[in-house]
């Protein structure tokens, strides 16, 4: 990526921008492990609006936040802690975390080039980066394998933990079939991870860093996107765990005017 601009040091943008709370980091590691209950209560209850939300917002708060934090490492975890919550927390919604860890610091490395295989779906069609989901994961998988051997260990168990799971879920179904739906809804939830993560947020054609990644503002997308579009101040400043995205936001607001880009909002 081209970085032809000087952007603000963390020293000016403050460093508290690093730190989270304990209480509200306590609270994001739970919830994942809370969501997933909460499917099952949910939908023994026969409560299904309610249980199917909570695999919807799993693979939303996971992939895109809390699971994302953990594969940056920036939530001050000790080590240990740090991987073996990466691995369970994705596990819940079965996928490899090491594996997932490979593929997006490899994409910060290299978006857009063309072995960047998290940012592919942003060259893409609409209907082009729908279809790329329904492979993803176990090409996402694949690509680690092949680039991280140091965490080959862990993919190799991640892999065969969710294989696992799967093979429980269908020899289980006779007796309740809750656990094959709540695995369906969230493989089924990572297909559109080309989609949201890539196609939405990048424009491969940007002439620099500042405009590979497109800048959302508005009240109405914060709203729908739960404060999670601010994909660019990410991509300049990874380092910021998510909590603190929209301070983070607000700090760069200068700076983004400064250089000439022109937020895309929807209505307000």
């Amino acid at each position: 990526m081209s970085a032809d601009f000087d952007r603000p040091s963390l020293e000016e943008l403050g460093r508290d921008l690093l730190t989270v709370p304990r209480w509200r980091l306590a609270l994001t590691l739970s919830t994942p492990f809370a969501l997933t209950a909460l499917f099952f209560v949910f939908a023994a209850r026969g409560w299904w609006l309610a249980a199917l939300g909570c695999p919807v917002l799993l693979s939303f708060l996971t992939y895109g936040s809390i699971s994302h934090d953990l594969v940056h490492r920036n939530l001050r975890l000790p080590r240990w802690l740090n991987e073996a919550l990466l691995c369970a927390i994705e596990l819940l919604a079965f996928r490899s975390g090491h594996a997932y860890r490979t593929v997006h610091l490899h994409h910060h490395a290299r978006f857009p080039a063309g072995d960047d295989l998290e940012g592919a779906a942003s060259g893409m069609r609409f209907w082009r980066s729908l279809v790329e989901g329904f492979t993803l994961q176990p090409r996402l998988w694949s690509f680690a394998m092949k680039r991280n051997g140091r965490d080959r260990t862990w993919m190799i168990a991640e892999a065969t933990a969710v294989i696992a799971g799967l093979a429980i879920c269908i020899a289980i179904v006779r007796v309740t079939p809750l656990p094959l739906a709540y695995a369906a809804l969230m493989i089924g939830g990572s297909w559109i991870f080309p989609l949201i993560t890539a196609w939405i947020p990048h424009d491969p054609h940007g002439d620099s860093e500042l405009r590979q990644t497109k800048l959302f503002r508005g009240r109405m997308l914060s709203i729908f996107a739960l404060e999670h579009l601010y994909h660019l101040e990410h991509h300049l400043y990874p380092q910021v765990p998510h909590h603190n995205w929209p301070a983070l936001a607000k700090r760069l607001d200068p700076f983004f005017e400064r250089h000439g880009l022109v937020a895309i909002r929807l209505w307000f």
